[in-house]
């Protein structure tokens, strides 16, 4: 099987390397395959799906793209915690730790995050030393996810660094509550602008509204001084062939988006 990815349009530091997954060329089936219900790449053992399928995939994915460990998995719960690994200790088959976001500091260590319609977030360093991935739902971006990242990654060192919005719900796909609104009023720093221009009145229900995850993530971004932000052209939503959806579908799998470093001495002239 042929497994397709999106690659971040960036231009990093040769020793970073980085990808997102899609929903195609795997073994699940039925609502975690693909539209015709099979041959699907669900990677997230807590969705229903077959755990010995998602060990398949998990399998298959380390086999179509040259990861230099297992990915440290996460246990996602739309926090602001940040899992800083400074070594290659970590023990995979340990509990998964608790955590939104991974920040790696050494080459041969791989960071990965989790998402059908929530925004992944890859960051790196200029001088390719530090990598961080976060998991960015609407709740983890009003309480500083991406914030909280960036902070742990310039105490580890990371200067000049810049980020790629994985593929998210769209903005004319996103309908949000006006209780959503006023959470983003209330905790959105004042350097991050005017939020009201990523929400727009929903055209058909009173007191709902389209928000712009994509925007409201680049305008946080820039207040914590990342201003050299790629990425966010997709619609987890619409593009039904190619994404996972919770919004669309309820019952489905997960995409992942993984972001490694090379090890100093094996670094290569090529970008992943």
């Amino acid at each position: 099987m042929n497994l397709q990815f999106l690659t971040p349009n960036w231009r990093v530091h040769p020793r970073v390397h980085a990808c997102m997954t899609t929903r195609t060329a795997g073994v699940s089936s039925d609502v975690y395959g693909q539209i015709n219900g099979a041959h699907g790449l669900n990677l997230a053992t807590h969705v229903g799906d077959e755990h010995a399928h998602v060990m398949a995939n998990r399998g298959l994915l380390r086999a179509a793209v040259p990861l230099p460990d297992e990915p440290l998995w996460l246990n996602q719960t739309h926090s602001t915690i940040v899992y800083v690994q400074t070594n290659n200790g970590y023990q995979h088959n340990a509990p998964p730790p608790e955590a939104d976001a991974v920040v790696l500091t050494q080459g041969g260590q791989v960071g990965v995050v989790m998402t059908a319609d929530c925004l992944p977030v890859l960051f790196a360093s200029e001088d390719g030393r530090v990598v961080g991935a976060a998991h960015a739902g609407w709740r983890g971006l009003v309480d500083g996810v991406l914030e909280a990242t960036i902070r742990v990654m310039r105490e580890q060192g990371a200067h000049q660094v810049q980020a790629w919005l994985g593929a998210a719900i769209g903005a004319a796909q996103f309908e949000v509550g006006a209780d959503v609104l006023a959470e983003f009023l209330l905790k959105t720093p004042a350097a991050a602008g005017d939020v009201r221009v990523h929400f727009k009145p929903h055209p058909e229900h009173v007191d709902k509204y389209l928000a712009d995850i994509y925007g409201l993530a680049r305008d946080r971004l820039r207040a914590m001084g990342v201003v050299d932000v790629s990425g966010g052209e997709h619609c987890t939503v619409t593009e039904e062939d190619h994404f996972y959806s919770y919004r669309r579908d309820r019952i489905t799998g997960r995409m992942a988006t993984l972001i490694w470093m090379d090890e100093p001495h094996r670094m290569k002239d090529e970008v992943f």
